[in-house]
């Protein structure tokens, strides 16, 4: 084992440290606005801010990685997230949470793919690659059963100042993580890819079909991570009893990614996939009849279970379809279609739970899931 792959552990651990500080603000800042008053389409809109910087960041970031490689991006995006978290904890209030938003989501954008990119060619074969993007969906996985739990509880027992000093913490403790991954540079692109605009990749069938499942299940994630504030302040539920509900969530993510790192070389990423989105709609359409906080963190879970299977499995799939020094551009352009296409969802969720239903999100990512099958099986034909 090279040194480079023996500090794999603690590029896995920058990860979780960069996406807390987004969880952190992303919990706290909702409840906030809740307890102001401010209503629910106001947690949209605050919501839909995370995806607002990785729309411009994410295709410059791609680039970046395959120029520079992880610590230049990760240093970036740590003094992004930091900075957000820094105006939020100094003014606590619409404009300065929006602010902080706007800048741990574009922190993800920097730093994710640069780290995507550094774990993927680690990896020798696809089952390798599949285990190894596991580890690297962890790192969500945990932050996000981590984060709401431990913010929950500041909030209840010390305040949101408490919150939000928190998530200052988060990127100073990335930063010292990184360096401990060996520094390397990246062997240059060839003339020809550096000419190669990122949008180009779009010519290649199985990539289209995978941004846009991505897509459709990033959103379903999304729903979620709105539903869950609205309905449990509807339900007068303790910030902590929500924190619960949103960390099982991700515990449950945790696992199954786990579960995937020990079983790699016997899934076959389509089959997993496609299985994994038909349980979603089923758990996402019966969502809002669960009773009390025991009833939607069983609920969560099971939607951790589906939901969190998938990171690997697409992260897989998009290295396999994609040249190796182009794998910084790929990720970059899988970043901007997500966000691109799901900025508004938040925002759309939130008129949508204000005009009807709290959980009519989650009915409609159920319905589009269900619709999502048929460019699910159209990977296995030739493209």
């Amino acid at each position: 084992m090279t040194r480079r792959q023996a500090s794999f552990p603690w590029l896995i651990a920058t990860l979780i440290a960069v996406h807390a500080c987004m969880a952190v603000t992303r919990v706290a800042g909702s409840l906030w606005v809740l307890q102001a008053g401010h209503g629910e389409w106001m947690v949209g809109l605050l919501l839909s801010l995370f995806a607002v910087a990785p729309i411009p960041l994410s295709m410059w970031a791609g680039g970046l990685a395959d120029r520079h490689g992880l610590h230049r991006p990760v240093g970036i995006g740590a003094l992004m997230a930091g900075a957000g978290a820094l105006v939020a904890l100094a003014s606590q209030s619409l404009p300065a949470i929006a602010f902080s938003c706007l800048a741990s989501g574009g922190a993800i954008a920097v730093a994710a793919v640069a780290i995507q990119r550094e774990a993927g060619q680690l990896a020798e074969d696809p089952s390798q690659l599949k285990r190894v993007f596991s580890w690297v969906a962890l790192g969500p996985a945990l932050s996000n059963a981590l984060a709401p739990i431990c913010t929950g509880l500041l909030i209840d027992h010390l305040g949101y100042r408490a919150a939000f000093g928190f998530a200052v913490l988060l990127p100073l403790l990335a930063w010292g993580l990184v360096q401990r991954v060996p520094r390397h540079t990246p062997a240059p692109p060839s003339a020809q890819a550096r000419s190669r605009p990122a949008w180009e990749l779009l010519k290649t069938g199985p990539l289209r079909w995978l941004l846009l499942l991505n897509i459709v299940l990033a959103a379903s994630w999304d729903a979620h991570s709105f539903v869950v504030p609205v309905v449990g302040h509807a339900r007068q539920l303790s910030a902590s009893s929500i924190g619960l509900v949103l960390g099982s969530f991700a515990l449950a993510a945790t696992l199954v990614r786990l579960a995937i790192v020990r079983w790699a070389g016997r899934l076959d990423e389509l089959k997993a996939l496609r299985s994994a989105m038909l349980l979603a709609s089923l758990t996402l359409a019966a969502y809002a009849w669960l009773p009390g906080t025991a009833g939607l963190m069983l609920g969560s879970a099971v939607l951790g279970l589906a939901l969190g299977s998938v990171q690997p499995m697409v992260l897989s799939m998009l290295h396999q379809v994609t040249p190796a020094e182009r794998h910084g551009q790929a990720l970059g352009l899988r970043m901007l279609a997500t966000n691109g296409a799901t900025i508004a969802m938040p925002l759309g969720f939130g008129l949508l739970a204000a005009a009807s239903v709290a959980a009519a999100p989650l009915w409609l990512m159920a319905a589009l899931l269900v619709l999502a099958q048929l460019p699910a099986r159209a990977l296995q034909r030739p493209s």
